[in-house]
């Protein structure tokens, strides 16, 4: 054979090549779509999801069109919401947990169509992945502070629904609060809503009123930094983002939600055609976990603040580490144990031992 007509054939192999690669990579910009559960104003959840795909859009910059749905309810209008976006997008972010029955359902309508459902846990189609942050990792680092901080031995909880996801939060605040103030109380409030400035401030007022000094949410707005700031001597916690504008003598650090750098990869991966389902659930040590300034508090307290959040980075310490009991007193975890992600901490549906509020129905 001459060495003209090999090098044809390769030229042609290699033609192939690239043709086969770039027939599974997008030509046209990725079209994005976000559904969100409130207001990108609500400077909690749903601002820290827009944050996220405004990273991704200025990662991505002209390869990406965004498009974003506020105050989409957990009901029928989620389902109608996320089939008008199937029809012309490439990937949707469906941002709530109760937003996973409409997106499967969806999504076996529109198999060539992505979905990334936020806080989920089935994927019974390969065109869904769920995604989650080990918010859990966070609570730990605020329930040693609160710890330290009470002066009245009682933390305060506003409680949106009792999911796993804030079931976790609420067991893993008070684990830590209780290692470093065994007299530590917690009283628990269900709101059943996810941003209602009214109810969460109603809420805050009341655990003020039976004696707690710090208050924690695992709510959406900056209602209960606010009521904080306003009564003197109770210090609060933001969520999903930094909230310290709405206490700046109350506010003792935020958990932050750091959606951007995963938006901006599974965008990447739709352009490129690497696109898979998957589950992430990642926490601190992977940055999806993060905490504002630690503020309004002495320096051993914001040291041993600053050494935990290290101890989770590097993996050092679990949140859930036994002996823990569960509330009734039965066991959980023996000594040194942790548990496994599946079922335990998925599925969690019990508070440990010591937490004397009654477990919602």
């Amino acid at each position: 054979m001459s060495n003209r007509r090999l090098t044809s054939i390769l030229k042609l192999s290699l033609l192939s090549a690239i043709m086969a690669f770039t027939s599974n990579v997008f030509a046209d910009p990725v079209r994005a779509a976000f559904v969100y559960i409130g207001p990108t104003g609500d400077h909690g959840w749903t601002y820290a999801h827009d944050q996220g795909a405004n990273y991704a859009k200025d990662y991505h910059g002209d390869d990406v069109v965004i498009t974003r749905i506020e105050s989409v309810a957990e009901n029928s209008d989620a389902a109608r919401v996320i089939t008008s976006l199937a029809r012309k997008n490439d990937i949707i972010f469906t941002t709530s947990f109760g937003y996973m029955e409409p997106t499967i359902k969806v999504a076996a309508r529109y198999p060539d169509v992505k979905f990334e459902h936020a806080t989920g846990y089935q994927r019974p189609t390969d065109n869904i992945s769920t995604y989650s942050a080990r918010f859990y990792e966070g609570r730990h680092v605020i329930g040693k502070i609160a710890g330290r901080i009470t002066k009245n031995n009682v933390i305060g909880y506003i409680a949106s629904f009792p999911i796993p996801e804030v079931i976790r939060g609420i067991n893993s605040a008070f684990l830590a609060a209780k290692s470093v103030n065994p007299d530590i109380q917690m009283k628990i409030v269900w709101v059943y809503t996810w941003f209602d400035p009214g109810k969460e401030a109603d809420a805050a007022n009341a655990l003020i009123a039976q004696g707690a000094d710090i208050i924690m949410q695992h709510t959406d707005s900056t209602a209960a930094m606010t009521v904080a700031e306003e009564n003197e001597g109770v210090y609060a916690f933001g969520q999903a983002s930094d909230m310290s504008a709405w206490g700046p003598t109350s506010h003792l650090t935020s958990i932050i939600d750091y959606w951007g750098p995963y938006y901006a990869a599974r965008i990447r991966a739709v352009k490129d055609g690497t696109w898979t389902e998957t589950d992430t659930f990642d926490g601190v040590p992977e940055g999806m976990v993060a905490f504002s300034a630690l503020e309004n508090m002495p320096d051993d307290v914001r040291k041993e603040a600053e050494q935990t959040i290290l101890d989770l980075e590097f993996s050092d310490v679990h949140p859930f580490t036994g002996p823990i009991n569960k509330q009734d007193g039965s066991p959980w975890l023996a000594d040194g144990e942790t548990p496994p992600m599946f079922p335990d901490l998925l599925t969690m549906d019990f508070y440990v031992e010591g937490i004397d509020s009654k477990y919602p129905n």
